[in-house]
């Protein structure tokens, strides 16, 4: 499975969400949501728009290409992060994506959403 339902299934699980829930939210039944993410129907713009409006990401969703996080909107400690993180040895940085890599799930565990980690590019 490629394509537009597999990334609004890997959107719904990083959110972690059921496909119910997920349906509900962009208005409609699961087996409708089962349809979109297995290919075998299109959503429309409604759908992506009340999607969208969860956190969905709906440029990756249907380009497969994430939407830039607009570094204008960083608060001065993820500034101060960003700039130690780019300051570091390429072997240091491994480390890094590693390790919040780990506590994001961890974190998302604890919360009771089990979510998929980021793919790294």
């Amino acid at each position: 499975m490629s394509g537009i339902g597999s990334r609004l299934r890997q959107e719904r699980e990083r959110l972690g969400l059921s496909q119910k829930v997920f349906g509900e939210i962009g208005g409609v039944e699961a087996n409708a949501q089962g349809k979109y993410e297995s290919g075998g129907r299109a959503p429309k713009a409604d759908y992506l728009s009340r999607v969208a409006e969860k956190g969905v990401d709906i440029l990756y969703v249907l380009t497969g290409s994430p939407t830039p996080i607009q570094l204008d909107n960083l608060s001065k400690i993820e500034e101060k992060v960003l700039g130690n993180y780019r300051a570091m040895f390429k072997e240091d940085q491994d480390a890094i994506r590693r390790l919040t890599s780990t506590l994001a799930e961890h974190s998302s565990v604890v919360n009771g959403k089990a979510k998929s980690p980021p793919q790294e590019s």
